[in-house]
C-alpha cells in the first residue's frame, strides 16, 4: 500500500514516521514550506505535487488547514480513499469536497510517532488502512459529536503531560540531580504509571503512592493549595472554547 500525505506539518510528520517501515511506499506535498522534500528525505518518500501523488497513492492522508480544503480538493479528484486529519471538518463536509471517495475522519496524537498513540475515528476505511493504523495507534470509534471533548483529551493531553514532566524534572534539577539524570527519572517514570493507568484506576494509583502524613501526600497537599487539578480542568475547557469559537 502506498500512502500519500497532502500536507507534511506536524501530524503528518507523526503519522509517516510511525508507518515508516509498515507500507510499502510514501508520498509527500506540501504548499511550498519544503516540508514534503525533507520527510522524503527524512523517510525515503518521495515528494511531489499534490496530483502525483493522487494520482499514484492508494490513499490519502489529508493533513493541510482546514480552511485551505476547498482549494486543495480539485486537484485530488478521483482519490479512492482519504483518511483525514482536519480539525473540525466533519464528514458531511468532507463527503461534499470528495464525493464518491471512501472517507475516515480522524484525530490522531501526537504517540502515533513511536507507535503509541490514540486516533479518535468516524467514517469508513478499508481493512488495510484499518490495519495500519491499528499498527501505530489505539484506535477508538466515536461519534462525530465527541470530537471535540475527545481532542481536548488525547490530543492536546500530550502537551500539558510534558509540561508536568519538565517542571518536575526542572524541580529536581534545582535541587542538585543532574539536569538529564533527572530527566530520565521523570520519563521512565511516566511511562511506568501510564502503564499502571492501563490496569488501575486514576485515583487508586494516587493512593498507592501517597502513604498518609508521607512526602507524596506533602506534595499532593501542595498541588491542592496551588490549583493543580482545577488548572489541568481549566486547560481542557479552554481549549475546547477555541475550537468551538
Amino acid at each position: 500500500m502506498i500512502i500519500g500525505f497532502v500536507g507534511s506539518g506536524s501530524m503528518a510528520a507523526a503519522l509517516a514516521r510511525g508507518l515508516a517501515g509498515e507500507v510499502d511506499g510514501m508520498l509527500f506535498s506540501d504548499s511550498g514550506s519544503g516540508r514534503a522534500a525533507a520527510l522524503a528525505a527524512e523517510l525515503g518518500g518521495e515528494a511531489l505535487a499534490n496530483q502525483e501523488v493522487a494520482a499514484r497513492a492508494d490513499v490519502i492522508v489529508l493533513a493541510v488547514k482546514p480552511a485551505a480544503l476547498d482549494a486543495v480538493a480539485p486537484s485530488l479528484q478521483g482519490v479512492g480513499e482519504i483518511v483525514s486529519v482536519l480539525a473540525a471538518t466533519p464528514l458531511a463536509r468532507l463527503r461534499e469536497a470528495f464525493p464518491g471517495a471512501r472517507i475516515l475522519r480522524t484525530m490522531p496524537n501526537v504517540g502515533v510517532e513511536v507507535r503509541k498513540g490514540v486516533i479518535c475515528a468516524a467514517g469508513e476505511a478499508s481493512p488495510r488502512v484499518r490495519a495500519a493504523l491499528e499498527r501505530i495507534a489505539h484506535v477508538v470509534e466515536i461519534e462525530e459529536d465527541d470530537f471535540d471533548g475527545a481532542t481536548a483529551v488525547m490530543a492536546c493531553a500530550p502537551a500539558y503531560v510534558a509540561l508536568a514532566a519538565e517542571a518536575i524534572g526542572d524541580a529536581g534539577a534545582a535541587d542538585g540531580l543532574d539536569p538529564e539524570l533527572a530527566r530520565e527519572l521523570i520519563v521512565e517514570t511516566t511511562a511506568g504509571t501510564a502503564e499502571l493507568l492501563r490496569l488501575r484506576h486514576p485515583a487508586d494509583v494516587r493512593r498507592a503512592v501517597a502513604s498518609p502524613g508521607g512526602s507524596t501526600e506533602a506534595g499532593l497537599e501542595e498541588l491542592d493549595r496551588q490549583g493543580a487539578r482545577a488548572a489541568f480542568t481549566g486547560a481542557v475547557e479552554a481549549s475546547l472554547r477555541r475550537m468551538r469559537r
